[in-house]
């Protein structure tokens, strides 16, 4: 294969599409370590400005007015790609993209964010753009927006996501199941027993992993925090902050009176090694977030899924029997003290988690856009 040439736009609009463009990004250099990648924020390239102020409007509405982002998701989750609004979203930056693209040249375009990925199969349609375009749908669900029969590869997580793409015509030898692409170091095996002497952690303990900085909700997070902190049933809680330093400070006083171990940390790279040693995880259902646990086989908790997206993905843990939902502080306390008291329904989970997640989702996606690659060639040579 020639040297490769690969263009891949992203979103950050939750850190979901930008890591799993960088799960393909990294999948690529490994099959072909002389390509050349140019990753791009969808949102900065067309408006730096413009970005920032959607970036902070959506996440503003998920933690103040989730159940309005839930009725706008659900509202708007049917509409057909010529419907009348999909055709105005597909405009933005139309030239733009089109002018950039022509100027370098890529083999193929990889697409981790629906908008830019419905411009670029209108254009595929028309045949405009005469560069394949993959796009990586990264939730258990599909939201018609991410549906557009000019895409000439879909990435999807699972059969149930192929069958809804294929409900709406899109064609079966177009969407291949390889799972959401995460980072390939949550492949790697790690040591346990090395790995919680180095984070500081008791090897013996049941180890629950709290990413806590999703919710945004301080008090609500102490005090899940503080029940794990003072819980009768042994057990340490590592708890993820992030950027939020006003839930990282109010942890003192729990961490100083606490009956069990309990370790923070503000924003971490590692989350891979931290999946390793925990046996159970508290988090949104983001759908990176949910393919990362999966591959590390953890069991999940999803504490107040977002109405939307989330809430899907939710309950695709449910039906395959990874983890479960807890609405409330309540409910959530009840499922962290039956499985501390029954350690062998995390292990079932733990084993179904297993058998769901095939693993190696990058290198399988990498491998189907690069067949894909080999395939738009030699149709245009031939042409």
């Amino acid at each position: 294969m020639k040297e490769l040439r690969v263009l891949v736009f992203s979103a950050s609009f939750g850190n979901g599409h930008l890591r799993a463009a960088e799960a393909v990004i990294e999948g690529i250099k490994m099959k072909v370590p002389s390509a050349e990648i140019i990753h791009l924020d969808f949102g900065a390239f067309l408006n730096i400005r413009v970005n920032s102020i959607i970036k902070d409007f959506y996440s503003g509405l998920l933690r103040r007015a989730p159940k309005l982002w839930g009725r706008f998701y659900y509202k708007t989750g049917k509409k057909q790609p010529q419907s009348m609004s999909q055709r105005l979203l597909n405009q933005i930056g139309r030239s733009n993209f089109l002018n950039y693209i022509q100027q370098v040249k890529p083999d193929l375009i990889v697409c981790t964010y629906p908008t830019v990925s419905s411009i670029l199969a209108q254009l595929r349609v028309k045949q405009i753009l005469l560069v394949p375009v993959a796009t990586v749908i990264t939730d258990y669900t599909a939201h018609s927006h991410w549906v557009h029969p000019g895409v000439d590869c879909y990435i999807v997580a699972c059969a149930k996501v192929k069958d809804l793409l294929m409900s709406w015509g899109i064609q079966a030898q177009n969407i291949h199941v390889t799972g959401i692409p995460v980072s390939p170091k949550f492949e790697y095996k790690v040591d346990r027993l090395s790995t919680c002497k180095a984070l500081g952690l008791m090897p013996d303990l049941p180890t629950v992993l709290f990413m806590g900085s999703s919710y945004g909700v301080c008090e609500s997070t102490k005090r899940i925090c503080q029940k794990l902190a003072d819980s009768q049933d042994p057990v340490q809680c590592l708890v993820v902050c992030g950027h939020n330093d006003k839930l990282y400070n109010s942890l003192d006083e729990v961490i100083a009176l606490a009956r069990n171990p309990l370790l923070r940390y503000k924003f971490v790279d590692n989350v891979e090694e931290l999946m390793s040693v925990s046996d159970l995880i508290i988090t949104k259902a983001g759908g990176l977030t949910v393919s990362e646990a999966l591959t590390k086989h953890l069991p999940l908790v999803i504490f107040r899924p977002i109405p939307g997206q989330e809430e899907e993905n939710a309950q695709y843990i449910k039906e395959v029997g990874v983890g479960c939902i807890a609405e409330s502080e309540e409910e959530l306390d009840q499922r962290l003290c039956y499985f501390l008291e029954h350690p062998e329904e995390i292990e079932r989970m733990r084993t179904q988690a297993a058998m769901v997640s095939e693993g190696h989702s990058a290198e399988r996606a990498v491998e189907e856009m690069l067949q894909l690659v080999i395939t738009s060639s030699r149709r245009q040579r031939i042409g």
